[in-house]
């Protein structure tokens, strides 16, 4: 019986803490991959770079890829604060709509047989709707009065 109430004990700790962090686990690991994705593109080494390029054919490269580097930087940096969160969701979900552009500019490269078989490029881009569901949690939580 012991063991029973010391795992629920550790159960509701765990989930305590989970309840009372997980938001802002949220905005440190989407600022992680923001932050690491954009020095890619800043320091011109992202994989990313010809994808960027062929989506918008009307910017050079030269200049669109590194900008868009600095753009997610800032939302990186941007979610580590909470003044700054709601600024940075926007700035964020502005971001995601450009993601979705090589869909539809560079299908071919997207799908392997289009529109049921995403290409790993597809995939890479089909993910951002996880971050655009974490954009609006985080959006949500920083909103919402402290109980």
């Amino acid at each position: 019986m012991k063991s029973e109430s010391t795992r629920n004990s550790l159960i509701s700790k765990c989930s305590t803490a989970i309840s009372n962090h997980s938001i802002l686990w949220l905005r440190f690991s989407v600022a992680i991959v923001y932050c690491w994705f954009g020095a890619l593109k800043i320091i011109g080494i992202s994989p990313a770079h010809d994808l960027v390029a062929l989506t918008f054919p009307w910017f050079p490269p030269e200049i669109l890829v590194p900008s868009l580097g600095y753009w997610e930087v800032l939302i990186g940096l941007g979610l580590l604060s909470r003044r700054t969160v709601l600024v940075t969701i926007t700035m964020m979900l502005i971001h995601m709509i450009g993601t979705f552009l090589p869909m539809i500019m560079v299908t071919n490269l997207c799908f392997d047989a289009f529109p049921y078989r995403p290409s790993l490029i597809g995939q890479y881009i089909i993910k951002n709707i996880v971050f655009i569901v974490v954009a609006m949690i985080i959006a949500n939580a920083s909103i919402r009065p402290k109980a």
